[in-house]
């Protein structure tokens, strides 16, 4: 029976009220004064319910499906303004004892070499991380109790945070682990984490058990409702996600609002991200033995009424995509991106990719360099920013203001901020001419006069040296 506040998975993603909601928006696709009621209503910028979202995303009218995408650009602006946020993944440790069917990683794939990176290693990647000019992370391990017990992810989120290499540091860790305990959470939100990410997967159970055959992943309400355990163990940032492909994309676009409403309904916070990662190649698993692959424009639409539906989130898109298809989203929606990712265990020492330990294949390979100046080039303010999670602006403090849309008068000084450092430290000099033109033009933007003013100074004070500031 569906309850948006139970703490039970099967409740909360409830398969009756998924069905019915798929069959309501069938029976809805072309109904125009329905749609525009929900489009009317989504412009008011307070989100829609998993079942209006539905329709829109089933609707295949060519003139409403316009407005849905230049809805989904106007909210993306409004409430993220132009600005896009830059992260690379860590990969600590390809040990894992799951059978997931779909990912190089499980425990019965003899071909891959397994690999666990020290804390000295570790080091070395961090150092390498921060001489892209990299501030954010999202560490990454398989699950195994042995190789990577709670304790070696903590003193790993130690050792990063540790690290000063120039006028490089990493600000924020964020944390991409197997579902675990209160207690371990609790143990990770004292390590000083970011935000807790756990892709679901698939919200469809059946689907979910099959593809999760073996190992401790197969319990279906343990993974599910991983995240409320996170917040009861005081982690108040959390990052949804499902991978599109493994089963039917409108199920699981479903699944993942009603996972987003039910955060929000029991504990007054909903997800601080969601990421859209779709299935792709990898070693030992060949994407044609799944049926429910989706096409670019399907990609599309699915980002424009995650946008739409749940207009305070952050919305994550990997190197997993190529460059043309990142290009695309960025507009609808997408407010943080990868950028010269390795997905492998020690890429980032490596001259040479490493593809024996990669978790799936990188479509966009550009050095986080490249990365820069096409963002810059298309306008975009690549952010390093950290500032609201190093000032506690995070849980219901971070939405009350993203909510209110005053998220902005931090972000965007934040931003220009930490793209000077990077085109002080880092940048090529095409790079670095292109941004501080930049720069000079989002200054007038900042419409709080002490605030430019403030800005300003601090800028200048980047020029001579100084670092990490912050409003």
């Amino acid at each position: 029976m569906y309850n948006v506040k139970s703490l039970k998975a099967e409740e909360f993603i409830d398969d009756e009220e998924i069905l019915e909601t798929l069959a309501y928006a069938d029976a809805n696709k072309n109904n125009v004064e329905l749609i525009d009621s929900i489009i009317a209503k989504a412009k008011e910028t307070k989100g829609l319910t998993h079942r209006e979202a539905s329709v829109l995303l089933a609707c295949d009218i060519p003139e409403k499906n316009e407005e849905i995408f230049k809805l989904a650009e106007e909210i993306k602006k409004e409430f993220y303004g132009n600005r896009i946020v830059l992260f690379a993944p860590l990969y600590l440790s390809n040990y894992c004892i799951n059978g997931c069917t779909y990912c190089p990683y499980h425990g019965k794939n003899k071909t891959i070499p397994r690999v666990k990176l020290t804390q000295e290693q570790i080091r070395q990647e961090v150092i390498a991380l921060q001489d892209m000019g990299h501030k954010r992370l999202a560490i990454e391990a398989g699950e195994d109790p042995v190789n990577n017990p709670i304790e070696y992810i903590l003193e790993s989120i130690k050792t990063i945070y540790s690290i000063k290499h120039k006028n490089g540091a990493i600000r924020r860790v964020n944390v991409n682990i197997a579902a675990t305990t209160v207690e371990n959470y609790r143990k990770l939100h004292e390590a000083g984490i970011g935000t807790y990410i756990l892709f679901q997967e698939t919200y469809h159970k059946e689907s979910y058990e099959q593809l999760h055959p073996t190992g401790p992943k197969h319990d279906y309400a343990y993974h599910t409702e991983a995240m409320d355990r996170a917040m009861e163990g005081g982690i108040d940032d959390v990052g949804l996600g499902v991978l599109f492909g493994l089963d039917k994309y409108r199920y699981e676009f479903a699944g993942l609002l009603m996972h987003a409403e039910h955060l929000e309904a029991v504990h007054g916070v909903g997800p601080h991200t969601i990421s859209v990662p779709r299935l792709c190649p990898a070693d030992d698993i060949d994407v044609d033995e799944f049926d429910n692959t989706i096409s670019d424009d399907i990609f599309a639409k699915i980002v424009a009424c995650i946008r739409i539906a749940v207009p305070y989130t952050g919305m994550i898109v990997s190197t997993r995509e190529s460059q043309k298809t990142r290009e695309r989203v960025l507009h609808l929606g997408i407010s943080q991106i990868s950028g010269g990712s390795r997905t492998s265990v020690g890429g980032y020492t490596t001259e040479e990719r490493p593809e024996d330990t990669t978790q799936f294949d990188v479509s966009d390979r550009r050095s986080l360099d490249e990365v820069m100046k096409w963002l810059i080039d298309m306008d975009y303010v690549p952010s390093f920013c950290t500032a609201c999670y190093r000032e506690g602006r995070t849980g219901d403090r971070f939405m009350a203001l993203c909510k209110a849309k005053q998220i902005q008068n931090c972000c965007l000084p934040n931003a220009l901020m930490t793209l000077k450092e990077y085109l002080e430290d880092y940048a090529s000099e095409e790079t670095k001419a292109a941004g501080l033109k930049l720069i000079e033009k989002n200054i007038p933007d900042v419409t709080n006069p002490k605030a430019k003013e403030t800005l300003e100074l601090r800028l200048k004070k980047i020029e001579e040296g100084e670092r990490d500031f912050r409003f």
